[in-house]
């Protein structure tokens, strides 16, 4: 149970000397990852489901029936953060679709192959990023 996508049979992409920055093959490796994530987020969130659905079963004590509403309880705020972060995909999917994937929302650079590798939901540069989070402390 977890928003960590699972990229283990997606290598990274390398770049061929000279390309483009978010060439056709970039563009198809970073739909193919985040439609992967999505899926997986999907098939989570189902499991969810029907776990809860079976499990739902009233039980006698009530510390057993505490602990499984706690059990639930806690699932469910998981799935409320993987429905935001599916909302997060497609509108990355859709940022693809309107050719600005790949470049930082605030300043409008690229943004690193190697962050879009471990986050390909990225909107910022490293940079953009960084001073947003110092704002927040």
């Amino acid at each position: 149970m977890t928003a960590e996508p699972n990229f283990d049979e997606i290598p990274a992409y390398i770049p061929k000397k000279g390309e483009e920055f978010m060439s056709a093959g970039q563009l198809k490796h970073f739909i193919h990852k985040l439609n992967v994530w999505r899926e997986q987020l999907v098939f989570e969130a189902e499991s969810t489901i029907n776990h809860i659905q079976e499990d739902s079963a009233p039980v006698a004590d009530i510390n057993d029936r505490a602990t499984i509403e706690e059990e639930f309880a806690l699932e469910l705020r998981t799935r409320d953060r993987e429905r935001k972060l599916i909302n997060k995909i497609d509108k990355t999917l859709h940022l693809i679709d309107m050719g600005d994937y790949g470049y930082c929302k605030t300043c409008g650079i690229e943004i690193a192959l190697n962050r879009l590798e471990a986050r390909p939901t990225a909107d910022q540069c490293i940079d953009c990023k960084t001073v947003e989070e110092r704002k927040e402390i």
